[in-house]
């Protein structure tokens, strides 16, 4: 049990490493998008299914509340979090279309949506960054490694690994740091030295 411990352990940091540091200069541009979004009043849709709901819900929770600063609610939402929307429209519709509806009804052009699939094939997911790129939204894909989602968003963060948990691991450590940047990109005084 020892071994699987710190073997899983080494293959989550491992994992996480490369990501990162394959891919600073897109998680930069990622955190400029979201900031500008933002500032000029537009708002970011998170969506995905199973653990990729909850990482959209942990990822607005921290945009709207607070990530490590004090500072004003962000706008942004999960599209995972209305059982009455998502069971009406599996129901009367499709589940292929939950998320695409919602977008359909909350985003505008500009606002930014972000679509989180760790297969990177979930049809609601793809149907949903379609529909947003059709709006003019700006669409952002974090995948394993890629799949539908990556052919159709505007950027797309790819993780290179074939083990679920890893990917997700990854995911919710690039949504804490995207965070991290957004608040240093918006309030940088909260970060000045005294």
């Amino acid at each position: 049990m020892k071994k699987i411990i710190l073997d899983i352990l080494q293959d989550s940091i491992n994992v996480k490493d490369r990501f990162i540091k394959n891919n600073v200069d897109l998680i930069e541009r990622g955190a400029d998008i979201l900031a500008s979004g933002i500032v000029s009043g537009h708002k970011i849709l998170i969506f995905g299914n199973g653990g990729s709901a909850a990482d959209a819900q942990h990822i607005a929770a921290e945009f709207v509340n607070r990530f490590q600063i004090e500072r004003p609610p962000l706008a942004a939402l999960a599209l995972t979090t209305d059982t009455s929307i998502i069971t009406s429209i599996g129901n009367d519709y499709h589940f292929d279309e939950i998320f695409s509806k919602q977008i359909a009804a909350l985003g505008r052009k500009n606002d930014i949506a972000v679509g989180i699939s760790t297969s990177g094939s979930s049809k609601n997911v793809v149907n949903a960054i379609q529909t947003a790129k059709n709006i003019g939204m700006f669409t952002i894909g974090l995948t394993g490694r890629g799949g539908e989602i990556a052919a159709c968003s505007d950027l797309v963060f790819a993780v290179e690994s074939d083990t679920t948990a890893r990917i997700q691991e990854t995911h919710i450590t690039l949504g804490h740091i995207l965070c991290d940047l957004v608040d240093r990109i918006l309030f940088p005084e909260k970060f000045s030295d005294p």
